[in-house]
């Protein structure tokens, strides 16, 4: 416990160290939206031998013990099953995430002109500091869905030759009454309107300069201003997940929360062969919004998922799917604030998590008194400590800052009203939920080892 994960490993274990972490920052890269990673997702599942459960139940095909299945919910919620040799009544180990990050979305008539300058107008998603989007290169991540049902994938500021879009600031020289403003009031959430264009279309006279964006929306993805009232398009920052510190000890990405988690949970339930209990990766969406929706974690949809997974095994039955999650355990991962020497005060160093010390379990997450956290039992904690010590995981245990300095929430305590055994867990960051976050690569081989023994030891 609290020993630094990097003078454990030899060179072999470097060389594993950064070759998952090179591996994450291609997920990371290239999948910015919960749309994105589920998809992602499903391409991985399915190249290691994960079938689609709506597939079998159309076509009546049985589950059996280490069948592996996956459900996907509306694109942005996704749950993968690999069926143990218990009985699903027995219970299940879960390790459950969030796909969705915070960000900046379009809204459903974003397109406007002001002072011959094309804008778009975005409402933000998530809890973010305003003026860390300002002066970035921002792109557009989404999808179009068209009065017909097509849809058409919109990804604008990633390749090398595409342009990037982004929103203004004040110069220094103007900002005088900016500057003596409270911090949440230099850029206000309705102001950050993302610029976009400003070349007047020829022989045009009203808004000129919107008219050119939208012919150009026409010619490279055939849609029209009024089909934005259907889509789904977010504005991220641009660019790739890098190395991060002159060591290469880090990772920069944006979405380290929660995708970090959602990662390192996929690659444990593919990794993971030897499955006494069913194991499960629950990736789920709209969790920085409260979880809510058809798609977030409040919703029945993995209730649903396992009712249906025994009907095909044909144990169905109320009784048995009551049984399967009452009598499961789980890993709500979710990241966690890391010890920043340039903040200290807001932490407490015993109960503060640090880079490159592993995995994070938070007893109790919430604020101040613990208001709206899932405290996890003394017993479940114990045995967790026994399955990290017993496959040499390095593991720490953290509160999210001090008392009365804040807090947050997870997905935690969804799953504990089935009366499972849940505690939240996940890898420590600096700058969440900022545009850029930063990730220890030690904490991020740790996580994943941390899950596949939680997949093979937890009962």
């Amino acid at each position: 416990m609290r020993k630094n994960a990097w003078n454990t490993y030899n060179e072999t274990d470097k060389k594993a160290v950064f070759a998952l972490a090179d591996d994450y920052k291609n997920f990371i890269s290239n999948c910015k939206t919960e749309r994105e990673c589920v998809k992602e997702a499903i391409q991985i599942a399915e190249a290691n031998g994960y079938k689609n459960l709506e597939t079998m139940i159309k076509e009546g095909t049985p589950l059996k013990a280490h069948d592996k299945v996956y459900a996907n919910n509306m694109g942005k919620t996704l749950a993968l099953f690999h069926i143990g040799k218990e009985p699903l009544a027995n219970g299940m180990n879960i390790l459950g995430a969030h796909v969705d990050s915070p960000r900046l979305d379009l809204k459903q008539v974003p397109l406007y002109e002001d002072s011959e300058l094309a804008m778009l107008d975005t409402h933000y998603y998530g809890g973010i500091k305003y003026y860390q989007w300002v002066t970035l290169p921002l792109a557009l991540h989404g999808v179009v869905i068209k009065k017909d049902g097509s849809s058409i994938d919109v990804c604008i500021g990633e390749k090398e030759d595409d342009p990037v879009v982004g929103i203004s600031d004040l110069l220094i020289h103007l900002s005088h009454d900016q500057m003596s403003k409270n911090a949440a009031k230099v850029v206000e959430g309705e102001d950050l309107n993302v610029t976009v264009g400003s070349i007047p279309l020829k022989d045009t006279e009203k808004d000129a300069v919107k008219a050119n964006i939208l012919k150009l929306l026409k010619e490279q993805y055939d849609f029209e201003e009024e089909d934005f009232l259907s889509a789904e398009i977010e504005v991220v920052p641009a660019g790739k997940a890098r190395d991060y510190g002159l060591d290469r000890s880090m990772v920069m990405g944006y979405g380290h929360d929660d995708r970090i988690c959602a990662y390192t949970s996929l690659r444990a339930i593919l990794e993971e062969e030897d499955i006494q209990r069913t194991a499960v990766c629950l990736l789920v969406d709209k969790e920085e919004v409260g979880s809510i929706g058809a798609t977030g974690m409040h919703s029945k949809f993995f209730e649903n998922c396992v009712a249906e997974v025994l009907d095909r095994m044909g144990v169905y039955s109320e009784l048995n799917v009551r049984r399967a999650l009452k009598n499961s355990n789980m890993l709500s991962s979710d990241v966690s604030a890391a010890f920043d020497p340039n903040y200290a005060g807001v932490m407490e160093k015993n109960n503060a998590a640090y880079f490159g010390k592993g995995i994070v379990f938070n007893k109790y997450t919430g604020s101040r008194g613990k208001s709206g956290c899932n405290d996890a039992n003394a017993e479940y904690l114990a045995q967790l400590r026994d399955i990290m010590e017993k496959e040499n995981v390095c593991f720490q245990t953290a509160e999210l800052g001090k008392v009365d300095q804040g807090g947050g929430g997870t997905i935690a305590y969804i799953l504990a009203q089935y009366d499972m055994q849940v505690i939240d867990s996940g890898i420590a960051l600096h700058n969440m939920h900022a545009p850029w976050e930063v990730a220890s690569k030690a904490d991020i081989y740790e996580a994943t080892k941390a899950y596949k023994a939680f997949l093979k030891h937890a009962k």
